[in-house]
């Protein structure tokens, strides 16, 4: 059950840019500004790299960011932890990655590392995904961190108890201390807040929203009522509730169809689950898609679906609002800022909510249409430049303010 309790929004308080920071200075200006304080190659630590099998949004933020920088200019080394069967150093993009470090081993050994034989960069790019990497212990480079959005509930969905415990302990008591001259980018308003709320500097918190690829268009529906939902298979994103929701409606949906996009570790749970509700002839489970395949899917929805419990930017509901089709979501932290309420979408705060706005929507062929059309003109101020430009924009004014003498 999603907590009754998160904070509600309600429609009529918020414009179609609420939530979202789509204004700001150019990629290009913010590179030109780069280079005048000496800020041309970038060291970036990331957890896992994109061709990790445990990658996920936050792997495909990074790499389009990156991409995004290397063609306006800059150098870039990455450093991530090791992809099993696969090479420790790649170039992709215009830059090299180095891939070294067990699943979180990487935390320690990029640290070790740098102590040991520094990598020759201007500034230092950190991400963190909910552990860091104690930057501020070995890096005396201009930097600033990326934190989708606070960790402090899903520690204990994915780490033993005392890991999890000690985890929370640092994300919550050791991180703003450590890291209170650090610049932080965060995806999303409501991260933003929840950052705030730990005891972070809010003057040290900055928004920057994804975009949204091109790629992602408007195209026609299916003829059948068909749900979609897209994400890792992991315990925050609740997938088994849209499983059970989907069984739900059929019963005055019967030619209904719902189309899972993603993998991860509760695989084998989610595939027991379509067995137990036969959803074999309805029910599509897919693994990563090519971006045509994808989009395909997102254009044929009548209702983009999520109860995930903890986002830091909903992506998929961003690609849903750019192809036309309306979403029902959980009321949380990372999809309040990409769905306005009752305007591009639906927000709920409960699994009957839930359950009753996906139910509502397929039956109303016109409100559809409405949300979809409001969600197609919201989708079009996120890009990726706006993204990249508002990610780099702290670390050059660090950089700027070291140069000047009047570092905090």
């Amino acid at each position: 059950m999603v907590p009754p309790t998160w904070p509600h929004t309600e429609p009529e308080e918020r414009s179609l840019d609420a939530g979202a920071h789509t204004s700001g200075p150019s990629l290009a200006s913010v590179v030109d500004r780069a280079g005048a304080v000496g800020l041309q190659r970038l060291l970036v630590v990331a957890w896992r790299d994109r061709d990790d099998a445990g990658a996920g949004g936050s792997e495909l933020h990074l790499s389009t960011i990156l991409a995004a920088w290397r063609r306006a200019g800059l150098d870039l080394v990455l450093r991530t932890g090791a992809v099993a069967g696969q090479p420790a150093r790649v170039d992709r993009d215009g830059y090299p990655t180095i891939r070294r470090g067990g699943a979180h081993g990487t935390f320690v050994r990029t640290p070790l590392a740098e102590i040991v034989k520094r990598t020759p960069a201007d500034g230092l790019v950190e991400v963190w995904h909910g552990l860091s990497f104690a930057a501020p212990l070995w890096n005396r480079r201009p930097s600033v961190a990326i934190a989708h959005h606070v960790h402090q509930h899903q520690f204990g969905q994915v780490l033993p108890g005392p890991l999890a415990r000690i985890a929370r302990v640092a994300e919550a008591k050791v991180y703003p201390r450590l890291y209170r001259r650090t610049p932080i980018v965060t995806l999303s308003e409501s991260a933003r807040s929840e950052f705030a709320a730990l005891g972070y500097d809010p003057a040290m918190i900055h928004v920057a929203s994804p975009g949204v690829s091109e790629a992602f268009v408007p195209g026609r529906a299916a003829d059948r009522p068909t749900l979609l939902t897209v994400g890792r298979l992991m315990p925050q994103k609740r997938v088994a509730t849209i499983i059970e929701l989907a069984a739900t409606l059929r019963r005055d949906h019967p030619d209904l169809e719902l189309d899972v996009v993603g993998d991860g570790p509760l695989r084998p749970e989610v595939e027991a689950l379509i067995d137990r509700v036969d959803g074999r002839r309805w029910i599509r489970l897919r693994s990563s898609l090519p971006v045509e395949q994808l989009v395909e899917l997102y254009q044929r929805a009548w209702v983009v679906v999520s109860a995930s419990e903890a986002e830091g930017w909903g992506m998929s509901l961003s690609e849903a609002a750019a192809t036309g089709t309306p979403t029902v979501a959980t009321d949380i932290s990372g999809h309040r800022d990409v769905v306005i309420d009752g305007r591009t979408g639906v927000l709920v705060r409960s699994d009957a909510d839930l359950v009753a706005e996906t139910a509502r929507l397929l039956g109303d062929a016109a409100l559809r249409s409405r949300l979809g059309d409001a969600a197609i003109e919201r989708a079009q101020e996120l890009t990726w430049d706006r993204c990249a430009a508002g990610t780099l924009e702290p670390l050059v004014v660090q950089a700027e303010q070291a140069a000047q003498g009047t570092q905090r």
